[in-house]
């Protein structure tokens, strides 16, 4: 006896009709044209979450950069302050304090200055 697919092929293409909603025209009604579209737009998915987090870290040195040139020295000799004084603290919580605690910011670029 042989095996129908019918029912999985249903199945398969409801899956990728219910990822295509939103999708202009035929590519959220049409199997055929929805799933090229529906497979090109989970691969830019993977990628912009790649992406997503270069941007967060070039805008985290950014806001650093901003805050250390403030106190009088750049970002490179900050870093490098910081790392030869034994502190670690992110980019992320170093550009947080940047904004929200300068005077904390003001004595971590002190201390890199010092160590440097």
């Amino acid at each position: 006896m042989r095996v129908k697919k019918g029912v999985n092929a249903h199945k398969r293409h409801k899956k990728i009709i219910k990822q295509a909603k939103g999708f202009y025209g035929q590519r959220s009604k049409n199997f055929r044209a929805a799933n090229p579209a529906v497979m090109r737009s989970l691969a830019s998915a993977y990628v912009g979450r790649k992406n997503k987090k270069r941007e967060y870290r070039r805008l985290w040195i950014a806001r650093i950069n901003a805050g250390a040139r403030a106190n009088g020295i750049n970002y490179s000799n900050l870093m490098n302050g910081l790392r030869k004084s034994g502190i670690e603290i992110n980019r992320k919580m170093l550009s947080e304090m940047a904004i929200y605690d300068a005077k904390g910011f003001a004595d971590l670029c002190e201390q890199a200055k010092k160590a440097r």
